[in-house]
Order: structure tokens, then sequence, then C-alpha cells
């Protein structure tokens, strides 16, 4: 199976997390460019202040490799306006794909209709630009049950507000990559999770995010109907190596 296709190779560590500096960073992005550019890779997700960069970095170089950003990342308690600024910037500096992570938190409040606001508003102004939309929805913060009703609810809001064209551009997404967890649970993609998104998700595309390291899962996963995978172990995934740590 050629993975490369499905994968978004991914570097999300802000300067401050890493222990780097811009240039650093921004130069990790550019090897990660060039390393989707060499081997086929579908895209490349980075933070939103190298979207710019790493736009020019590929366009230079003649490649159709799309870059992808996050928006409200990581808690995903942005308000509304917050997203669609951060994602209007986003748009304006070139970004292909916007990964938006869910207000959750409201979810768990039970405050679904500002959910929604926010998922209808940011999802309207990504396919009025011609860009994908992925929205996050954290697995590893909720239940079983909890998975598979805000990802029927996606679904449903998709399918009242968007056309059946639209749909394959709207993605549900696992994880973050960066929630953290207690007892050594996977803070990303489960089998077991993503079964339960990809039974609920209707006629919406779901991206498996974090925690997928050996070529095997990923394979599982794309047989069993994931679209994309989000991973900072691409290359050792498309060398058939396994990667023992990262996203």
């Amino acid at each position: 199976m050629k993975i490369a296709q499905y994968l978004d190779s991914t570097y999300l560590k802000t300067p401050e997390q890493s222990g780097i500096s811009n240039e650093e960073t921004l130069q990790i992005d550019k090897k990660l460019a060039q390393e989707a550019i060499d081997h086929g890779i579908f895209a490349v997700m980075i933070r939103p202040d190298y979207v710019t960069d790493i736009k020019k970095y590929i366009q230079e170089r003649h490649s159709n490799v799309a870059v992808g950003t996050v928006i409200g990342f990581h808690e995903g308690t942005y308000t509304v306006d917050e997203k669609l600024a951060e994602a209007s910037k986003a748009i304006e500096d070139g970004a292909d794909e916007l990964d938006f992570v869910v207000n959750y938190n409201a979810y768990l409040k039970g405050d679904l209709a500002l959910v929604k606001d926010e998922f209808v508003k940011c999802t309207k102004l990504a396919l009025q630009n011609q860009k994908i939309a992925k929205w996050i929805i954290e697995i590893a913060a909720l239940t079983d049950a909890q998975i598979a009703d805000i990802t029927k609810n996606i679904s449903d809001w998709s399918v009242e507000n968007f056309s059946e064209n639209d749909l394959p551009n709207i993605f549900v997404k696992s994880s973050t990559g960066f929630y953290q967890t207690e007892d050594g649970k996977p803070n990303g993609a489960t089998f077991e999770g993503i079964k339960i998104m990809l039974d609920n998700a209707g006629k919406l595309p779901v991206k498996a995010a974090g925690g997928v390291r050996t070529p095997e899962d990923a394979e599982k996963m794309i047989s069993m109907g994931v679209k994309r995978i989000g991973t900072s172990s691409a290359l050792n995934l498309i060398k058939n190596e396994s990667s023992s740590g990262g996203y």
C-alpha cells in the first residue's frame, strides 16, 4: 500500500515548547516540506506563523504539496471570532487546509449551540475560499458515547448547512496530540476511537491524528476507511520503519 498520499506530515510545537528559535523552527518546517516534496506526501501541517514561508518554499519548487495549519490550537477554547480571525489570516498567508480545534470544553458543558455556531461559521469561511476544513474533536477528552455524538452532530450540521459537493472537504479529525492524559492512556488516534468516528461521520471523511507510528497501524487505519493520517513520523512510515515517539 502506498501510504504517502494519505499523510499529513506534522510539526506543531512552538519554539517555546521546543526550546529553539523561530528560525530553527522554520528550518524544521522547510525540512518537512522538502521530505513531502521528495516522497509524495500529501500535505505538511504546521503552525500558522510559518505558513507564508512554507507556502513560498513549496511553490518555488513547483510542487503541489498542500500546506495545512491549525486554528484554535490546541485547547480549542478560542472564541468564534478569534478562530475566524486566525483562519482568515491563514487563508491570506496561503494555507490550503485549516484544522480547527472544536471547543470540546463547551461541548462537555452542554453548550452545543456554541459548538454548532463555530462549526458553521468557520467551515463556511474555509469552503468559500476553496479550502479544506478539518474539525479536531480531541477523542482522548471524550467518552465513546461523546465521540459518537459529536461526530454525528458535525455530520448532521454539514448536511444541513452545506452542499453534497462540499462534504468531501469537511473532515472530522481525532486529536491534537497535545492533550494530557492520565495513567499513560493514548492521547491520539486509537482503532476503537476511529471506528466510532467512521461509524458516525456519515459522508464526511475522517482523519486519524496522533499515535500512528508504524506502517502496519497506518495501513490498518486506511483499510478501516480513514482518508488522511496526521503524523510526525511520515518519513518512517513511508520507509516501512516504526517510530517510538512524537505525534
